[in-house]
C-alpha cells in the first residue's frame, strides 16, 4: 500500500480558517483532511462541508466521531451526505470516545467494543444500500434505510490504542487509527493488528495519528507540543506511562492540575522524556528519523496531528518541503 499522508484539524478556529488550511493542505498535496469531533467546537459536519466544497482531490472524514453522542444511522446518513457533496471523497473515523467528555453531558460510557463492533456493521450495511434490521446489545435497528447511496464505498477506519479495540479494528475496518507517536506504541500496536487481521492485514490502512510539532527551531516546536503532551498524559493509563519511563507521580501532578485549571502550571511539569514519548516534535530531520521507524513498523498512513507547530500553514510547507520528500517510497 502506497504511504499516503493527512492532516487533523480541531475545530476550535473559526471553520474559514480550517477551510483556508485545507485548501493549502491540498496545494501542498497532502491526502486527507481529518476534523475532530467534539460538542465543545464547531460542529464537524459543517466544518468538513465546508472543506468539501472548497477542494478538489483531498479525501475528508471525521477523525474520530463516536457512537454514544449520536446514532450510527444518523452518522451513516451525514456520511453519505458528505460523500454526496464532496463527490465521492469522504472517509469515516469512529472511535469510542472519551469518557470524561461524555460524562460532561450525562452519556454513560458503556461497552465500547460492542458499541463500536455494532455501529460499524450496521453502517456498512446502510451505505450498501440495504434495510437494515438489527438487533445487539447496544443498537437495536427495525427496517432502517438511506433513501440514497453514496457515490462510492465509504472506507470505515476504527479508533483504536487498546489490545481489544485493535483486535476488532484489524477484524472489522478498513483501516485503524491509532491515536500514538512513539515507534514503542506502535511496536505493540502491530503485533495485535497482525494477529487480528489475518491475511487483510496488507488491505488496511495503518494510520499514526500522531500528536506532532515541527519547526527550524526545536526549542520553538517542543514549546508548541508542550500543553498538547500535558493532556495526553492526563489522560493516559498507567500501564502505558510505564511503558514509556514516565514518573508516574509527575503525571498524576499534570491531571490534578488540569482538572483544578491551572494549566500554567500542569504545563510546567511536562519534561523531555513526556515530548518524546506521546509527540514527535523537533527540526524537520529529528522528525524525519521517527516517521521512518514509523514506516518500516507498518504505517500506510501519517497524519500530521495538533498542533502540527506554531504557525500551522507554515509548518505544513516544511512538511510538505522537508519532512514527506524524504518518508516516500
Amino acid at each position: 500500500m502506497e504511504l499516503r499522508f493527512g492532516i487533523e484539524l480541531v475545530p476550535s478556529s473559526p471553520i474559514v480558517e480550517l477551510t483556508n488550511l485545507s485548501v493549502h493542505a491540498e496545494t501542498l498535496g497532502f491526502n486527507y483532511v481529518w476534523i475532530t469531533d467534539h460538542f465543545n467546537n464547531r460542529n464537524v459536519y459543517v466544518t468538513l462541508t465546508s472543506i468539501a466544497l472548497s477542494t478538489k482531490k483531498i479525501m475528508v472524514g471525521p477523525g474520530v466521531t463516536n457512537p454514544y453522542v449520536v446514532s450510527p444511522v444518523w452518522t451513516a446518513s451525514a456520511i453519505a451526505s458528505l460523500d454526496e457533496i464532496s463527490n465521492g471523497r469522504a472517509v469515516l473515523g469512529i472511535g469510542a470516545g472519551d469518557r470524561a467528555t461524555l460524562e460532561r453531558i450525562s452519556i454513560a460510557w458503556r461497552k465500547p467494543l460492542a458499541t463500536i463492533k455494532e455501529s460499524v456493521e450496521i453502517m456498512k450495511r446502510l451505505l450498501k444500500g440495504e434495510v437494515v434490521t438489527y438487533s445487539g446489545e447496544v443498537f437495536k435497528v427495525s427496517g432502517a434505510a438511506l433513501s440514497y447511496k453514496p457515490i462510492h464505498e465509504i472506507p470505515i477506519y476504527i479508533g483504536a490504542q487498546a489490545p481489544k479495540m485493535l483486535q476488532l479494528a484489524a477484524m472489522l475496518g478498513d483501516g485503524i487509527l491509532i491515536n500514538a507517536s512513539s515507534p514503542k506504541d506502535y511496536e505493540h500496536a502491530m503485533n495485535v493488528i497482525k494477529e487480528g487481521a489475518g491475511d487483510r492485514i496488507g488491505r488496511i490502512d495503518i494510520v499514526a495519528y500522531t500528536s506532532f510539532s515541527v519547526d527550524r527551531d526545536r526549542v520553538i516546536a517542543r514549546r508548541t507540543v508542550r500543553p498538547i503532551v500535558a493532556f495526553i498524559v492526563a489522560g493516559t493509563p498507567e500501564d502505558v506511562l510505564k511503558r514509556h519511563g514516565v514518573d508516574v507521580e509527575k503525571a498524576k501532578s499534570i491531571r490534578e492540575n488540569i482538572s483544578k485549571g491551572r494549566f500554567k502550571e500542569a504545563f510546567s511539569i511536562v519534561s523531555d522524556d513526556m515530548i518524546d514519548a506521546f509527540s514527535i516534535a523537533g527540526t524537520p530531520s529529528e522528525c524525519v528519523e521517527v516517521l521512518e521507524r514509523l514506516v518500516k513498523l507498518g504505517v500506510t498512513q501519517i497524519v500530521f496531528g495538533s498542533p502540527i507547530g506554531k504557525d500551522k500553514k507554515g509548518a505544513l510547507e516544511i512538511v510538505a518541503s522537508d519532512v514527506i520528500p524524504h518518508l516516500k517510497v
